[in-house]
């Protein structure tokens, strides 16, 4: 069984305080399709979004990065083409808010993945050197099946992007794969 892990889809990260810029605007639509094509296979869809608080002065990312994913903002809201896939789908979509890069680090992640029988999570979203690659990570050493669809994660940092794609198979056994789209 699998799982789609949708990860910092989120204005700020897209073009707002923190952005990826045009990689993450390019890969929007097949963000959303994806997603979207999960959902109507009815598989487990998490949106896994950052969550920070104004002026956390205990946050590490806060000396490391600007504001971003501020609660209640509208940075936080999901970009583009995946906002209206989570409108329309809300009730089949787990929203999960997270606090740290890694979609694992003090979420119930994995017990929900273990209550659904799944083994093999799937990755999308922003970014692929970041909270991409530390979900990977902690997916690995939980055991996890791991898929990278390449053509949806994007960074502000091209070599740190190439460098992800390969670590994610070379040294994580993940599958990096394309949609069909």
């Amino acid at each position: 069984m699998k799982a789609l892990i949708v990860i910092d889809f989120t204005n700020d990260f897209v073009d707002g305080s923190l952005p990826v810029g045009q990689p993450a605007i390019d890969i929007q639509e097949t963000v959303a399709s994806i997603t979207q094509t999960y959902v109507d296979q009815g598989d487990f869809v998490i949106m896994a979004v950052d969550l920070h608080e104004a002026n956390d002065p205990y946050h590490p990312e806060t000396s490391l990065f600007p504001p971003h994913n501020i609660r209640g903002t509208q940075g936080r809201e999901l970009y583009g083409d995946l906002a209206d896939v989570y409108q329309r789908n809300q009730d089949s979509i787990y929203w999960m808010d997270k606090t740290r890069y890694s979609a694992f680090c003090g979420t119930n992640l994995d017990i929900m993945l273990k209550e659904r029988g799944i083994t093999e999570v799937h990755l999308i979203g922003v970014c692929t050197d970041i909270c991409v690659l530390h979900t990977a990570v902690d997916a690995y050493n939980k055991g996890y099946g791991i898929r990278v669809f390449e053509d949806a994660v994007a960074s502000f940092n091209p070599g740190g992007h190439e460098w992800a794609l390969q670590h994610f198979a070379g040294s994580l056994g993940a599958q990096v794969i394309r949609s069909s789209n």
